[in-house]
């Protein structure tokens, strides 16, 4: 496939809720539900599953230590679970501790949760969770009762990266970010057929051409994440590059999961529909796909009136604007072999005087639940000082913000500095890191600084795009 280059347009149980007295909250149409210290612990990735009557948070941390109330004891960064049911007192479950390490080299950032009555081969009366486990493993747990949770099954170990995979509940195919030996990349996809959790399959390795074992020449961009859309629609999106010389490729799932596997850089393109090479300075961290939109400006128009889109999102990794700007870019990919961007969008520094407030200010990640009381109309992003964005997508040409919520510093929040020795100049900010949503309308953001988890819900005008 040729590579296509261009340019953009421009509380409660062991952890109580925190009360928010450093400094005052920020927001348009989206109010605070309830909130939770997560123990202090710097999160990634928040996941909310639906078990029986109740539902269950499940939340990723990057690297780290902190006390467990609920053990008395130091406890590496893992997976906080809370049960927020009811979301004003979210309700601290258990931690399920992780790898010891900092940041990325530790914790358990990645988290998916699948019932095994959907699984082929997964046990009806059990609840599975896969997450990665710091940067050298990724392992399944047995959930089923959320305050006990379980050990069930290493997936792969031995691994020198890991990141945010993708587990296809209906049919077990989940799409890991790893970094297997002999792979040039520090990350880059491994499938494996988990169907029957508790007996992993390998089915391949994967990447670009350049990612493999004896490759030569400069290393591609390494993979941030996948998402797919399953075997009805067959296609997986994955993104390389989170920060910088970002691409988006689009592959056909079933290509992916039968054709050779052997990793020749022909048989790594074989799947491939498309690669769009982004410009340098532009990252892909969430390659979030938004399939089958019917826009109203074009409702009149003889052809094309329904248009498929790849909102893809860079993520910002220097604090203080010390580097280009990672923003949200959309990508029409009506005709996939010919992806095309069409707008681009990003918080208005001037809005907020965000470069001087301290930490990271641009974009990170997107929501990725196709949850229908939002898909096709609301996305979600995490702006890092700039709080938790909500933008109205029903025109993709036109994206529009609609709310906003920048929580409030706390005492856990850390800070975050630039500089070094003499120069060195330390601030202490909101840093919301991920956002993820529910089927009820919750929204959740999760915060890199230590502040906790903030549910959210929108309010006034906001509400009206959810109609």
């Amino acid at each position: 496939m040729k590579h296509r280059y261009w340019t953009f347009a421009a509380l409660v149980l062991c952890g109580s809720a925190f009360a928010q007295t450093a400094a005052k909250v920020e927001k348009r149409d989206m109010a605070l539900v309830g909130s939770h210290d997560l123990q202090g612990r710097s999160a990634y990735q928040p996941l909310v599953h639906k078990q029986g009557d109740r539902w269950i948070a499940y939340v990723g941390h990057h690297g780290g230590l902190s006390r467990n109330p609920l053990s008395g004891a130091e406890e590496p960064n893992g997976t906080s679970i809370l049960d927020v049911t009811d979301p004003k007192s979210p309700r601290y479950l258990a931690h399920v501790p992780g790898e010891a390490g900092k940041d990325e080299a530790g914790g358990a950032q990645m988290v998916r949760v699948c019932d095994g009555s959907k699984l082929p081969k997964g046990d009806k009366s059990k609840v599975y969770l896969l997450r990665s486990y710091g940067d050298t493993a990724h392992e399944v747990w047995d959930v089923t009762d959320p305050a006990k949770p379980a050990s069930l099954a290493t997936v792969v170990g031995k691994l020198k990266g890991t990141h945010k995979s993708w587990w296809e509940c209906d049919t077990g195919i989940a799409f890991l970010v790893s970094g297997a030996e002999g792979w040039r990349a520090r990350r880059h996809p491994q499938v494996y057929d988990l169907s029957d959790p508790a007996k992993p399959v390998f089915v391949r390795n994967f990447g670009l051409p350049g990612h493999e074992p004896g490759a030569s020449g400069p290393v591609p961009s390494t993979l941030h994440g996948p998402i797919s859309t399953g075997a009805k629609h067959n296609r997986v999106y994955f993104a390389y590059g989170a920060n910088s010389r970002g691409v988006l490729q689009i592959v056909d799932r079933e290509k992916l999961l039968n054709g050779p596997k052997e990793p020749t850089p022909e048989n790594l393109v074989y799947p491939q529909i498309a690669r769009l090479d982004f410009p340098p300075q532009f990252g892909a961290h969430t390659s979030f796909p938004v399939l089958g939109m019917e826009v109203a400006e074009f409702a009149k128009d003889k052809e094309a009136r329904t248009r498929d889109f790849v909102v893809v999102t860079g993520e910002t990794f220097r604090n203080e604007c010390q580097e280009a700007r990672q923003m949200v870019v959309f990508v029409d990919v009506t005709d996939e072999t010919r992806p095309v961007g069409v707008s681009s969008w990003a918080v208005p520094e001037k809005s907020g005087d965000f470069c001087s407030r301290g930490g990271r200010f641009g974009t990170h990640s997107s929501n990725e639940s196709f949850a229908p009381v939002y898909y096709k109309r609301i996305m979600f992003f995490a702006h890092f000082n700039a709080g938790v964005r909500a933008l109205d997508i029903r025109d993709p040409f036109r994206p529009r913000e609609i709310a906003y919520y920048i929580p409030a510093v706390t005492s856990r929040t850390e800070k975050r500095c630039v500089g070094k020795g003499a120069e060195e100049r330390c601030r202490i900010a909101i840093q919301t890191n991920n956002v993820e949503v529910d089927e009820r309308g919750y929204i959740y953001a999760v915060d890199r600084a230590n502040t906790g988890m903030h549910i959210l819900r929108l309010t006034g005008a906001a509400r009206e795009a959810t109609k």
